[in-house]
């Protein structure tokens, strides 16, 4: 391929889509000629367990409407399927980059594979510039008065609220800016069995979010068998949606729908501050904490067969269709952590295998939450009980029903468990464990 003039790179990630996008509107802004790359990673993909996997096949399609987007442009998206690092290198040989434009990342990963990328880039005289995208505020933007972090949701959503302000989520305009995106004949995009996946029964839809809904999500949405929820957390994972439009949407509507795009924000704050959460407890006395390493009870966790059949219908959901109702999560991870004693890593990288909007940042600060190791975490004393959150929130089994047709016949099992007995011993090993940090008490 002949060595173009000087050209600058578009290198999407978690924002699938060519409106509102902060990286793609400075790179339009700045350069007469832009081309638009996302890259599959094989580290990322190899590491995925089933080859029918609803996240690949949501960013294949929604790299499909891109691409036909821009090529009723002229241009095109350019997408290759290697390491990150090659993928330059391929390009740089091809064309004759000034500048790579990309949105921030802040997953341990990301930030260690981007640092890569600058490097290699830098020795090639490459500029690489990234944009706050995929989140409102972001690393040092909102803290404590001392500069440090916020570990404790409320007051930093006090102090989000008083720093938002219409420049927070203005619109990036990119449609003004079309003229300069690359033109040039791009292959065809690989397709899913070229990458070694199938397709599955996703279909990429964006839902609406009307006013009825952020107006009556407040008092619907802890209940999983009513259509309270937006159905947009896939959307907002993988960027198909802009959070700024979300934010613009919801103003004046649902400040409980609203501080929901605040939590995400929070959590991506606490895994940019303390990454060790991707691993290990945020609060460090909670790694004294003894486990039960119990595989069998965890399968039957994993497949919706504990004789608690809220826990049950959870589970199901999850594995049918790759989503799970919020309050549901709460339910189920904390009987996982507190009623079987299972370390709250194993849920997490389930739940990691399993959710199509699965995002480190969000699964690890849900389940410490319900395990009680997190920062801003339920108190460890705080245990859930099944029965009672299914009559609080399922009290009709409309939810249970749908998911657990055996419910109420011989085929479904009892309880695996006496929840009141279970409740007692979680408590006991916990306090064991947090005295365990205790030497001088």
């Amino acid at each position: 391929m002949a060595v173009d003039k000087s050209i600058a790179i578009i290198w999407f990630r978690r924002d699938l889509r060519l409106q509102d996008n902060s990286a793609l509107f400075h790179a339009l802004s700045e350069n007469k000629q832009v081309l638009p790359i996302f890259i599959f990673d094989p580290l990322i993909l190899d590491k995925l367990p089933s080859r029918s996997d609803r996240r690949v096949d949501f960013i294949h399609q929604a790299l499909e409407q891109m691409h036909a987007k821009l090529l009723a442009l002229g241009s095109g998206l350019r997408v290759l399927h290697m390491d990150p690092e090659q993928a330059f290198e391929r390009l740089s040989a091809e064309h004759s980059i000034s500048s790579v434009y990309t949105n921030e990342d802040y997953e341990p990963y990301a930030r260690e594979r981007d640092l890569k990328i600058k490097t290699l880039l830098a020795a090639k005289k490459v500029i690489f510039k990234t944009y706050k995208d995929q989140c409102i505020f972001e690393k040092q933007e909102v803290v404590k008065d001392d500069q440090k972090p916020y570990t404790v949701f409320t007051p930093y959503s006090i102090k989000w609220k008083k720093r938002l302000t219409e420049g927070d989520y203005k619109e990036f305009e990119c449609s003004h800016l079309n003229a300069n995106y690359l033109k040039y004949a791009p292959p065809a995009l690989p397709s899913l069995k070229e990458l070694g996946f199938i397709k599955t029964d996703l279909v990429l839809h964006i839902p609406d979010l009307s006013d009825k809904l952020l107006k009556e999500y407040k008092e619907k949405r802890d209940y999983p068998a009513t259509a309270g929820t937006s159905r947009l957390s896939m959307h907002l994972r993988f960027g198909t949606v802009s959070v700024r439009s979300l934010v613009r949407r919801c103003l004046g509507l649902s400040e409980t729908w609203l501080n929901e795009l605040i939590w995400r924000d929070f959590y991506m704050t606490i895994l940019w501050h303390f990454p060790h959460v991707a691993k290990t407890a945020f609060k460090p006395a909670y790694n004294q904490i003894v486990w039960r390493q119990d595989e069998e009870a965890f399968v039957k966790w994993c497949e919706g067969r504990t004789g608690f059949p809220i826990v049950d219908a959870g589970m199901r959901e999850l594995n049918a269709t790759g989503f799970m109702h919020n309050r549901v999560r709460m339910i189920v991870s904390s009987f996982l952590v507190k009623d079987l004693l299972i370390d709250w890593r194993w849920g997490e990288a389930y739940f990691a295998q399993k959710l199509n909007d699965f995002d480190l940042s969000a699964n690890n600060g849900g389940w410490q939450w319900a395990a009680g190791t997190g920062c801003d975490a339920a108190p460890y004393f705080r245990v859930f009980n099944p029965t009672e959150q299914q009559k609080k929130f399922d009290p009709e089994f409309k939810y249970i029903r749908h998911w657990v047709p055996e419910f109420g016949t011989p085929a479904y099992p009892a309880p695996m468990l006496d929840h009141a007995a279970a409740r007692l011993r979680a408590l006991a090993v916990y306090k064991e464990g947090l005295a365990q940090d205790k030497p001088f008490a």
